[in-house]
């Protein structure tokens, strides 16, 4: 067994020293070409699609929340926990949606534009006077603001919109409690997102990139929006159907898209301001999202606690205060907990705590135990069929 008062974990991109710090001696940071000794991989954006994954890697944790950049399914089979930080971006997103929304309603780039190009006319400023009209918008007060999804993200942009007086209308058909208990009483409850597509003057989207999600802002669902509508995009690309999107642009149905995501569509779209993907890029955010993976990896790989994982169940058992913990990560199958408890029962090992939860196709089983357990306790539970991964997480030796 390896010892479990020194781990190694690999970041394969530059973690905010202030994360790093929160390991507890004995933990060390390695470089890539000892990556086959690391217990764990702290990773932003780096492509891992292809990787190949060594036998002692327990899990991986992404500071931010996207995690397309991870093989989240061979991780499972493998039985590697994947961690992602829900909302520790969430106020630099929200910051960079309120500027949106201003870049939306005032031609403010398209000012900026004009003054560098006539920087060097010595009449520049009687020349503002008279071009500034090219450049004039609207407020966003009083205007109708649709928040499509009420995350992390969304609650926050609603609620800062709530505060610059405009009118918000959310939807989320999968609002939790935390997010509810969060919003403001002054934003509307929409009952279908067609709701918000015919009476807002600017939308913005803040849902996660699922099958159900993709390109759900269509040719279809254009059509039902208010003509001039503007569109904020700061969650993923592939929400929006670009081509039509495009159509819309030229055709002034769309007045403005405000993107976070540059590609080469979205980038040559008219009437478009497209940033190079600064959502989360603010000290705070790289700074929070790091503290949170490496919590999160710490506390799994220490007490075999999950926290925000993207294929596993979350369960959290405390420190273990028993002679021993063993964490399974099994398939979510008939007949595994009783197998699991007959295993220790059979070999006279006393189960003092037992918590079970089930995810999808995965399950996940942590036992507290009150003796010792002999040394091939791993390899014999893992020939139960189902069985991804046994860890003796913690034994008082």
């Amino acid at each position: 067994m390896l010892d479990p008062k020194h781990r190694k974990i690999l970041c394969l991109n530059n973690i905010a020293q202030i994360g790093l710090d929160k390991f507890r001696t004995g933990y060390e940071i390695v470089e890539i070409e000892n990556a086959d000794e690391a217990a764990g991989i702290l990773v932003r954006s780096a492509d891992m699609l292809s990787m190949d994954f060594h036998d002692g890697l327990r899990a991986i944790a992404r500071a931010g929340a996207g995690v397309n950049n991870i093989p989240i399914e061979k991780c499972s089979e493998q039985g590697i926990v994947v961690f992602n930080t829900p909302g520790a971006n969430a106020n630099s997103v929200k910051e960079l949606v309120i500027a949106g929304l201003l870049l939306a309603s005032r031609d403010i780039f398209g000012g900026i534009s004009w003054v560098k190009e006539n920087a060097s006319e010595s009449e520049i400023a009687k020349l503002t006077e008279k071009a500034k009209k090219k450049f004039s918008g609207n407020e966003i007060y009083n205007r109708k603001l649709g928040v499509i999804g009420l995350g992390a993200i969304g609650v926050r942009v609603a609620n800062a919109a709530v505060a610059l007086g405009m009118n918000v209308l959310g939807y989320d058909p999968f609002l939790s409690v935390k997010s509810a208990w969060m919003l403001s009483p002054m934003i509307k409850h929409a009952d279908t997102v067609e709701e918000l597509y015919s009476s807002c003057d600017f939308i913005t989207l803040h849902v996660p990139a699922l099958d159900s999600t993709r390109r759900m802002i269509n040719s279809e669902a254009i059509s039902r929006m208010k003509h001039g509508i503007k569109i904020l995009n700061f969650a993923r690309d592939v929400l929006v159907d670009e081509k039509a999107l495009t159509e819309a642009l030229t055709s002034g149905k769309v007045a403005k898209y405000i993107s976070d995501f540059p590609n080469t569509i979205s980038a040559n779209l008219p009437n478009a301001i497209i940033l190079p993907h600064l959502g989360a890029s603010t000290e705070e955010a790289e700074d929070n999202c790091a503290v949170m993976a490496v919590e999160q990896m710490q506390d799994y790989l220490d007490n075999g606690n999950i926290t925000n994982s993207v294929n596993f169940p979350a369960l959290n058992a405390g420190k273990c205060e028993t002679e021993a913990r063993v964490a399974i990560l099994h398939r979510n199958i008939p007949n595994m907990l009783s197998q699991i408890t007959s295993f220790f029962g059979q070999n006279g090992l006393n189960i003092e705590n037992l918590q079970n939860k089930a995810r999808g196709a995965y399950a996940y089983t942590l036992l507290d135990i009150s003796h010792a357990m002999p040394v091939d306790t791993v390899e014999r539970l893992k020939e139960i069929e189902g069985v991804l991964r046994v860890r003796r997480v913690f034994e008082n030796l």
